[in-house]
């Protein structure tokens, strides 16, 4: 599996972000995309539900425990298109800390504004978004802003509208895209004005912190982590200490 080369890693510290395209394709995105709808087909009557209680949000839909529906949630934690690079931004000292099957609806609003996930004083965190469907300008595409990861990007501004935010850049993409993003930087779902659900995972991820993510976390599908490198991802043991 190769890593990032010279151009990506400037590109990446000075960015922020990189775009795979076509990351993901053939009989494993396939298998990934009937991976999710199945688990869309047997939790939307719950989500539904929920949503009618006002107990579930309805601007979005996250697929709950998809770890434990099928093993294509867990090989695509490290799959080769862009594993490689997590491991090298994280110094090989990387984990993972949680997976979002989400599913974007048709409306005219965005389920979240312009933000970071964390603050420069956590530990680095990156996130992984990979569209199951095409997703078109208009469809709900990711945005960034490129540089904002850094110290001196100062507060994330809260334009409306969305696309008034200085020197954003959109994401619309083909089945199989990956956008690797630093959660430092200002981020956002656009709006989806079409009339198809964008259907999408974001996969979680940090360097290794003492006491981060507990063990127990991953119990449940342990016995499916038969490497020695994916134990240490769900930090079922150290990360970045070999046990061969």
């Amino acid at each position: 599996m190769k890593g990032p080369t010279a151009h990506e890693r400037e590109f990446w510290e000075e960015n922020g972000y990189l775009h795979f395209e076509q990351a993901m394709m053939g009989d494993d995105l396939t298998r990934l995309q009937r991976a999710f709808d199945r688990a869309v087909d047997d939790c939307k009557a719950d989500w539904l539900e929920g949503v009618a209680k006002g107990t579930s949000p309805a601007a979005h839909f996250d697929i709950p425990k998809p770890l434990g529906r099928d093993d294509v949630f867990i090989d695509i934690v490290d799959y080769p298109a862009w594993y490689p690079y997590l491991q090298d931004f994280a110094e090989g000292e990387l984990i993972i800390i949680g997976t979002q099957v989400r599913i974007l609806p048709a409306q005219p609003i965005s389920y979240v504004g312009w933000h970071a996930d964390v603050p420069l004083t956590n530990p680095l965190h990156m996130k992984v978004q990979i569209y199951l469907e095409d997703v078109p300008e208009d469809g709900g595409a990711f945005a960034f802003v490129p540089g904002s990861h850094k110290p001196d990007a100062g507060p994330c501004p809260q334009p409306v509208p969305y696309n008034a935010m200085p020197g954003h850049k959109t994401f619309p993409g083909k089945a199989g895209d990956a956008i690797l993003f630093n959660s430092y930087g200002w981020h956002t779902s656009m709006i989806n004005a079409t009339q198809t659900p964008r259907k999408s995972i974001i996969l979680i991820y940090e360097r290794w912190t003492e006491g981060r993510v507990s063990a127990a976390d991953h119990v449940s599908i342990a016995d499916r982590l038969t490497t020695p490198e994916r134990r240490r991802l769900f930090c079922l043991e150290p990360a970045g200490v070999s046990t061969s």
